[in-house]
């Protein structure tokens, strides 16, 4: 292919990458992941860079580190365990001068009903009405509250989160059952975020663990499928791509519209993505001159 000739519009790509790489595997000190973030911030690479995910249990440690920054130089997504957290999450970043908080990220606990989850959300964050404007994350539990739970999220002002991945096999849902959920999330208009296992472009076997990974890529290209009305089947069919050329055929026929419903995914080392993203043509060279 000619250089440049498959290139999408940038903002297919934009605020696409969420740095979490104090997260496993990465799990780079936070004392480092700032100043790398902010690295990645200022390079030519920006446009794709989300916010910098941090557990709420380490905003006290993020707080030293950060007291002679910039005032909000450092936008964040804060990861909380439980709706009751979010509020108190929330008013631990406002006390920090660097930071600026962007999204909030909420685990759900077992046991919760889905019916319970909204409203517990949404009397934790009643006081917090007039903050600056936070975007907040539902993790959607891979059980049977799945779907009672993403309708529930349809009524309300709360996006999806889905975990794609993590350090054992059982942690990555396979193509059908994350089409399941994509599907789902689509026909509620629920737009979501997805974390953890998406290390690459495209789905692949991981040589050194074998576990079988989803592809970034392929997850976008699954939802542009899902929002032209495909079903299941064929969902889980472009999930389960492992062609490199297909899925960014795939990618060059999306409309930039696909990013209202699936935002953002977690990734523990921003160079991989956007490297792949090069390698496939995908980026313009203004996007990538710091990588050459």
């Amino acid at each position: 292919m000619p250089s440049g000739a498959g290139r999408v519009p940038p903002e297919l790509f934009a605020s696409f990458c969420d740095d979490a790489a104090v997260f496993p595997p990465g799990e780079i000190p936070l004392a480092e992941a700032v100043p790398a973030h902010l690295g990645h911030v200022a390079a030519a690479h920006a446009p794709l860079v989300g916010p910098l995910v941090v557990p709420q249990a380490r905003l006290a440690e993020l707080a030293e580190l950060t007291t002679a920054y910039d005032a909000e130089s450092v936008e964040l997504s804060v990861t909380v365990p439980s709706p009751e957290d979010a509020a108190h999450a929330r008013a631990s970043v406002s006390a920090l001068r660097a930071a600026r908080l962007r999204f909030l990220e909420v685990a759900v606990p077992d046991g919760i009903p889905a019916v319970e989850i909204v409203p517990r959300l949404a009397a934790a964050l009643s006081n917090a009405d007039d903050g600056p404007l936070v975007t907040v994350y539902v993790e959607v539990p891979r059980d049977e509250r799945r779907a009672e739970l993403i309708a529930s999220l349809a009524d309300s002002p709360y996006l999806a989160k889905f975990r794609t991945g993590g350090t054992r096999a059982e942690l990555y849902p396979d193509e059908r059952e994350l089409a399941r959920a994509v599907h789902l999330a689509v026909g509620a208009g629920v737009p979501f975020k997805a974390t953890a296992g998406l290390h690459h472009a495209v789905r692949n076997t991981d040589p050194r663990t074998l576990f079988e990974q989803h592809g970034h890529l392929n997850l976008l290209t699954a939802t542009g499928a899902a929002l032209d009305g495909a079903g299941e089947m064929e969902i889980a069919t472009v999930l389960a791509e492992r062609d490199a050329a297909t899925v960014a055929g795939l990618v060059r026929a999306l409309s930039p519209q696909v990013r209202k419903a699936f935002r953002s995914f977690g990734t523990c080392s921003l160079a991989e993505p956007v490297g792949e993203l090069a390698a496939l043509d995908l980026l313009g060279p203004d996007l990538t001159k710091d990588l050459l």
